[in-house]
C-alpha cells in the first residue's frame, strides 16, 4: 500500500510550521477509515513504506500517528517492530521499567516534577536515531511531551552570544553525574548504578563505562559518581541540512544537586549564558495534548524533549531505536 493512500496529514494544536515543514508531521488515518484506523493496518502500512516514514521524521523532527487505534504495550511494540529500526538499549538516570518486547514505560519520577529537556543518551558514545513514545492513558491535566528543533536553539544563542558559543565548542565541555547503588523512583534521576550498567560488580560496572565513554569514582556509601568529557557544544549530523545542533545537556545539568557541567579543565561555564539558553530552549518548545494511541516519533538527533508536570494517572511508554 502507497503512503498517500494509507495516511493523510493532519493537524494538532500546538505544532508550529518551521522552515515551511509542519512541526510535528501529524500522520492520521486517510478517509477510508474501515481499511486504514486499525492497529494491524498501521504495521502493514509501516513495513510497506519504512523509507517514506524515516524520510518524514528527518525532515520534520517528529511525526505523530493519531487516530490509529493503538491500545497497548503489545500492539505499540508491533508498530515499533514494523518500522524497522534496531534496538538500542537505555542507559540514563531516569528509573523506567520494561514492560514488553522492546517497549519500557517513560521515565517514572514523580509526575509532579518537570523532566528538563534533552536528547536521549546524548552524553555517551551510542546514542538513539529515534525515540518513539505512546501514550497508554493520557493524564487529565499537564503531562505534555514538549520537544525543542536543537538547530534554532543553536542558531539564537549564536545570534547572542557568538563568542561564548564558539569557545564551549572548540574547548569542551566535561559532566559529572552522582548516582546511588539502587534505584530510587522518588526522583526522575534515581536511577541506580546497577540498573544502568545491569551489574552489581563494581570491575564489570567500571569496564562497562568505560565501553560508553565514561569514568567512574566510587563514592564512600555505595554510589558512584560518573564523569564524562570532553564533548562539544553542538554537533551537525548528516542529512538534516548542515544543521548545528544543541546536542548537550549544559542547560539541564549545570549546577545541579546531583550533577554539574563545566568546561573541559574544569572552569566554570558563564551563568548567564546558561541560563538565557534556558529561556531560548523553553521559547523554542513546541508541545501537544496527549491522547490515548498516539504515538510520537522523534528525531534524537535533532530535537530535545522534556515532560511536563502532570496530574495522575499518566502513562507514556517509550522504545529507543538506533
Amino acid at each position: 500500500m502507497e503512503a498517500a493512500d494509507f495516511f493523510r496529514v493532519s493537524e494538532c494544536k500546538g505544532q508550529k510550521t518551521i522552515d515551511g515543514e509542519q512541526v510535528p508531521l501529524v500522520l492520521a488515518p486517510s478517509d477510508d477509515g474501515a481499511k486504514s484506523s486499525g492497529c494491524e493496518a498501521l504495521v502493514e502500512a509501516l513495513k510497506a513504506n519504512r523509507e517514506w516514514v524515516e524520510g518524514k521524521v528527518v525532515a520534520n523532527s517528529g511525526v505523530l500517528l493519531r487516530g490509529f487505534d493503538v491500545r497497548d504495550a503489545a500492539e505499540f511494540n508491533a508498530v515499533v517492530e514494523a518500522l524497522g529500526w534496531p534496538d538500542i538499549r537505555y542507559v540514563g538516570p531516569a528509573p523506567r521499567t520494561h514492560v514488553h518486547g522492546r517497549v519500557w514505560t517513560a521515565n517514572e519520577g514523580p509526575l509532579e516534577e518537570f523532566i528538563y529537556y534533552h536528547h536521549e543518551m546524548v552524553l555517551i558514545k551510542e546514542f538513539p536515531g529515534k525515540v518513539i513514545l505512546f501514550c497508554e492513558v493520557p493524564p487529565p491535566s499537564g503531562g505534555e511531551t514538549p520537544f525543542v528543533p536543537s538547530f534554532r536553539v543553536t542558531e539564537r544563542a549564536l545570534e547572542e552570544f557568538p563568542e561564548t558559543v564558539e569557545e564551549l565548542d572548540a574547548r569542551g565541555l566535561r559532566y559529572t553525574f552522582t548516582a546511588l547503588s539502587k534505584n530510587d523512583t522518588k526522583s526522575m534521576r534515581g536511577r541506580g548504578w546497577e540498573d544502568a550498567f545491569a551489574t552489581s560488580d563494581k570491575a564489570e560496572a567500571e569496564r562497562r563505562a568505560r565501553a560508553l565513554g565514561m569514568d567512574v569514582e566510587w563514592l564512600p556509601g555505595g554510589g558512584v559518581r560518573t564523569v564524562l568529557g570532553p564533548r562539544k557544544l553542538t554537533r551537525v549530523f548528516p542529512g538534516r541540512k548542515g544543521r548545528r545542533m544543541w546536542f548537550n545537556t549544559v542547560v539541564g545539568m549545570h549546577g545541579k544537586e546531583l550533577s554539574s557541567a563545566t568546561l573541559a579543565d574544569g572552569s566554570e561555564i558563564p551563568a548567564d549564558f546558561v541560563r538565557r539558553c534556558g529561556e531560548i530552549i523553553e521559547e523554542e518548545s513546541i508541545q501537544f495534548r496527549w491522547q490515548k494511541g498516539d504515538i510520537l516519533i522523534l528525531d534524537n538527533l535533532a530535537t530535545l524533549h522534556g515532560r511536563r508536570p502532570s496530574l495522575p494517572p499518566r502513562r507514556v511508554l517509550v522504545a529507543t531505536c538506533k
